[in-house]
């Protein structure tokens, strides 16, 4: 429960706690940074770390002069490419290991070729948008290489993703971080950064399920 509310901690107040470490740890901050976006987008079981609002508050530490904006940009962005395609390998290599394919009670051969056809149809709309939603961001690309879509169709729009989302919100962070109202309501940002995504999330699923077929 300990490690629980540090985490929560860390999320709700990313600006003061990375401030913190560079201030105690200097250039490192990169290191760890580039750590976050990797596991938050590599990992499938560690969709719930910070990432929108820490690039957002990466930007705006940038505009106040405590961190290279093009260095902080640059690794971020290697961080998110790679990580999607780490979390694209796992679901590709282990997705037919878990099923056992048409051996397995789990596998429906149906579901997988509707799986399968939708990424190779909307697969580069679905990886561009998740990257802009919480936990979403996380399991598309599992998802992805376990309905065995294109590797260099996924690799392609993993890096347009990537660059818009990292580019885009550091950008966002850089030029209005410095804005006093946005220097007073940062944490509400942060929350709103947070739940906004999620929200749409939930409503999307909610109405997909009110359009099903009784």
């Amino acid at each position: 429960m300990e490690l629980i509310a540090v985490l929560i901690d860390f999320i709700l107040h990313v600006d003061k706690h990375l401030e913190v470490f560079v201030q105690t740890y200097g250039a490192w901050v990169y290191a760890l940074l580039f750590v976050i976006i990797f596991v938050e987008t590599g990992v499938v079981v560690m969709p719930f770390l910070p990432g929108d609002s820490l690039l957002f508050v990466v930007g705006a530490m940038c505009g106040a002069g405590l961190m290279s904006y093009p260095l902080a940009v640059g690794l971020l962005l290697v961080a998110a490419v790679l990580g999607d395609q780490c979390n694209y390998s796992i679901g590709r290599y282990f997705g037919p290991k878990v099923f056992q394919w048409e051996q397995s009670r789990f596998f429906n051969k149906a579901a997988f070729d509707k799986a399968h056809n939708f990424y190779e149809t909307y697969g580069g709309f679905t990886i561009i948008a998740a990257r802009f939603m919480p936990f979403l961001r996380t399991f598309v690309p599992f998802v992805g290489g376990v309905a065995q879509m294109n590797r260099a169709k996924f690799t392609l729009f993993n890096v347009i993703g990537a660059v818009l989302w990292v580019v885009g919100i550091c950008s966002a962070g850089y030029f209005l971080g410095s804005i006093p109202w946005v220097k007073m309501n940062l944490d509400k940002i942060i929350w709103a950064m947070i739940l906004i995504p999620g929200l749409i999330v939930v409503a999307g699923a909610l109405k997909s399920r009110t359009k099903r077929p009784a």
